[in-house]
């Protein structure tokens, strides 16, 4: 078993029991909802997922999908996706980052000694929106991360109407962010990941 698959928070969930042949015997069907991190190979739905839900907003995506695919090779342990059915529905990407506040070169770089984890991108599937998914899907994202021994904090930038949102989710806002895309400014946000050694104790991570 890999240590990825070990981390309780990325299990997956059942929903509902397992369907029945007409004879009674069970046959075999995806988890009605499974969380895991993400790979190469989710890059393609990952970026149709992004590419719907920022185009039409701000005209263009965080990430594209050679960026994608760069992230998700570097550091996919840093990413979560949820599933459902085996359908990607909502995701996120992150990267790490070593110094206290973001710069311009965030947006491209993963910093293998840093300590914090700049989340890149948060989106959920247009036919799923409304349904509290993309707190949920933090939720567990900031609860992988206190698996990770090396995490200190949780880092990313947002447009204005978007604080109240990451502010329900747990983060502070530090104030604008120095990076900026197009004639886009940000606000950057910060969570702490705490309870490093009680949730590796306590969690099996």
């Amino acid at each position: 078993m890999s240590a990825l698959s070990a981390l309780p928070f990325l299990k997956p969930v059942h929903l509902r029991s397992p369907r029945s042949s007409p004879g009674g015997q069970r046959r075999h069907t995806l988890p009605a909802s499974e969380f895991r991190c993400l790979s190469p190979e989710d890059a393609v739905s990952v970026f149709e997922i992004e590419r719907e839900a920022f185009i039409s907003v701000s005209g263009d995506c965080p990430l594209h999908l050679d960026e994608i695919r760069h992230f998700l090779n570097l550091c996919p342990e840093l990413s979560l996706g949820w599933f459902e059915e085996g359908r990607l529905v909502a995701f996120i990407i992150g990267s790490l980052w070593d110094q206290e506040r973001l710069s311009q070169a965030a947006l491209t770089l993963h910093k293998p000694q840093g300590s914090a984890v700049h989340i890149h991108v948060l989106a959920v599937h247009r036919t799923v929106r409304q349904q509290g998914k993309g707190s949920i899907l933090m939720w567990r994202y900031l609860q992988h991360l206190r698996c990770l021994p090396f995490a200190r904090r949780a880092l990313l930038m947002c447009e204005h109407f978007l604080v109240p949102f990451y502010q329900k989710c747990g983060f502070e806002a530090l104030g604008p962010c120095e990076v900026t895309v197009g004639d886009l400014a940000f606000v950057e946000m910060q969570h702490a990941v705490q309870g490093h050694a009680f949730m590796r104790r306590n969690s099996g991570c």
